[in-house]
């Protein structure tokens, strides 16, 4: 059966998004479940139900297509609304609404293997682990750091270096259970256990960072 979503992509005309994201939903099923250099873009496609044209017609290439697989996990759990300063919300609720969604995000299966398989492969693979630190990590901190600013700016909190607290804040919300679940000697925190750590490091932060 001919795969017709090439004919969007034409001058001025939309990729197919239903395609688009089928093929991430895939790649971010199978660099998961295999590897990075055991996922091919043949598999992509055949999981996603595609052309592999397909597949290059939305990621050029396997790398960028991990790039945005992992973007896209982050922001699942993280989306860009959770950095916004709403100038009608507590400050205090913004951090919980972040604390939430990162706690969520480090926590859960998909990212703990992910981060697995980055500590096996990276040495190995140094542009790959610097690929993966750009799409996740380093996204989230300079988006946070950007948020801190503007906080600081509103006198809300009193923040001379977003980066130092961007650091403290996420360090704080990993805590011991992040590290007991990645080398698995720790179930999974109930929803409560999560909420409570989550306001107890809001808490602390406030109190360090208030005028």
């Amino acid at each position: 059966m001919p795969d017709n979503s090439l004919a969007s992509t034409g001058p001025g005309r939309p990729k197919d998004l239903a395609k688009r994201q089928a093929i991430l939903d895939a790649a971010k099923n199978l660099f998961l479940r295999n590897g990075y250099a055991s996922t091919s873009m043949d598999a992509v496609a055949t999981e996603a139900g595609v052309s592999k044209l397909t597949v290059y017609s939305h990621f050029t290439d396997k790398e960028t297509l991990f790039s945005a697989a992992v973007v896209a996990r982050c922001e699942e759990q993280l989306p860009d609304l959770f950095f916004e300063v709403a100038h009608d919300t507590p400050v205090e609720v913004v951090l919980n609404n972040i604390g939430r969604g990162f706690y969520a995000l480090i926590n859960s299966p998909e990212s703990l293997e992910l981060h697995r398989l980055m500590v096996a492969q990276g040495a190995q693979e140094p542009k790959l682990a610097q690929i993966f630190f750009e799409a996740g990590p380093q996204r989230i901190q300079q988006e946070m750091e950007r948020f801190l600013s503007e906080i600081d700016k509103s006198g809300c909190l009193r923040i001379e270096s977003p980066r130092i607290a961007t650091e403290h804040f996420l360090s704080l919300l990993k805590g011991v259970c992040n590290f007991q679940l990645l080398i698995g000697c720790a179930e999974q925190p109930s929803e409560q256990e999560a909420q409570e750590h989550v306001q107890e490091v809001v808490s602390f932060f406030m109190r360090a960072y208030r005028p």
